[in-house]
């Protein structure tokens, strides 16, 4: 019974352990997709920190994506930055390889 117990706490451990981990990339993901765009719309460096808060902020509004792609096409359709969804989508999906590589050599 110990033993069903100890792998049963083990496996618990990993859950948070792996949802923790995907909670980082997808925040270092946003945030680097917000100095992505932030580039496209010429932000200044104080600019630039204060919108890759408010993209990593924006990802809390619905579960997956979409709330982020949303305020980034909207944003970027603002700014006149010639950027479709579908770049969006890449960028996004480029991004979070990157954040994983970033989060697993810390």
């Amino acid at each position: 019974m110990t033993d069903f117990k100890d792998r049963q706490r083990g496996e618990e451990a990993k859950f948070a352990f792996d949802q923790e981990t995907a909670f980082k990339v997808a925040a270092r993901r946003n945030r680097l997709l917000g100095e992505w765009a932030a580039g496209l719309m010429n932000l200044t460096e104080e600019e630039t920190d204060a919108y890759k808060k408010a993209v990593v902020q924006a990802d809390f509004e619905e579960a997956g994506d979409e709330d982020v792609i949303r305020k980034l096409l909207g944003d970027l359709t603002a700014a006149d930055a010639n950027v479709t969804e579908a770049e969006i989508r890449a960028k996004l999906d480029e991004m979070a390889i990157e954040a994983r590589r970033q989060i697993a050599g810390q």
